[in-house]
């Protein structure tokens, strides 16, 4: 029955924007919100017209009835929102390193919208999410997420279910290792902010008729800057280098 309406080109067309557009609405710099939907619907469309030639030898055949050809769809789609999830929450490392420097810098109220998520979020984690995306773009690191999605069929063959509690595993992972690197890129905030807070409460000790937190609150802002902007550098490096890592899994090839 479906032989009669689709090719087995059309169909191999469809499998592959089936798994590319499933992740790039999920990727960083591909996926994010202030990105018109058509443009990221042509950007997966043109894609998956370039590489269905290579994989076509790898696509199962046309299943005759549609039950079968959605089952096929909907694997696919599986595949390509878990590679797009897991790129997306390692990225979110930026937003956790962002929020430790706006807590330990008295700067966790000061909230402005954030085009990253169509939300309201802290403006360090903001900054920090922006300066990602922008390396991201200048360092050409978004033609790997892109290669990423187009290797994975080395990694997850068409037409056969995934393995489900292993994909679990790998998210629950890349979680942990998402908040590890958010606290390794806010160590400095973090260490200076706890000798901070320890000379403070030493000082209220000593002397309680000073009023602490009066004096204490410019103090720690100006320390809060003062430490993203020496060591921004340095930071953005260290994410970078972290996440080319991580993108190294989905490369086999």
């Amino acid at each position: 029955m479906l032989q009669a309406v689709l090719t087995a080109e059309v169909f191999t067309v469809f499998m592959v924007f089936a798994r590319v557009g499933s992740a790039f609405v999920m990727l960083p710099t591909i996926g994010e919100q202030f990105l018109t939907p058509r443009a990221r619907l042509a950007l997966a469309v043109l894609i998956a017209l370039v590489v269905a030639p290579t994989v076509d030898p790898v696509i199962p055949d046309l299943p005759p009835s549609l039950s079968g050809m959605l089952g096929l769809l909907f694997i696919e789609i599986m595949v390509g929102l878990f590679i797009g999830t897991t790129a997306r929450l390692l990225f979110m490392a930026l937003a956790i390193a962002g929020s430790f420097y706006s807590f330990m810098s008295g700067l966790a109220s000061a909230l402005m919208f954030n085009p990253l998520a169509a939300d309201q979020g802290a403006l360090l984690s903001i900054l920090l999410s922006l300066i990602g995306i922008l390396l991201l773009f200048a360092t050409d690191s978004h033609h790997l997420l892109i290669r990423a999605v187009v290797e994975s069929y080395v990694l997850f063959q068409p037409g056969v279910y995934p393995m489900v509690g292993d994909m679990a595993d790998v998210v629950a992972r890349t979680v942990t290792d998402s908040f590890r690197l958010g606290l390794q890129l806010a160590a400095p905030i973090v260490l200076v902010s706890l000798l901070f807070y320890v000379l403070l409460g030493l000082l209220a000790r000593l002397m309680p008729q000073m009023q602490v937190f009066f004096i204490a609150m410019p103090l720690q802002i100006m320390m809060g800057l003062y430490l993203l902007m020496i060591t921004l550098s340095a930071t953005m490096m260290w994410f970078l280098s972290e996440y080319h890592a991580f993108l190294g899994q989905f490369l086999p090839l």
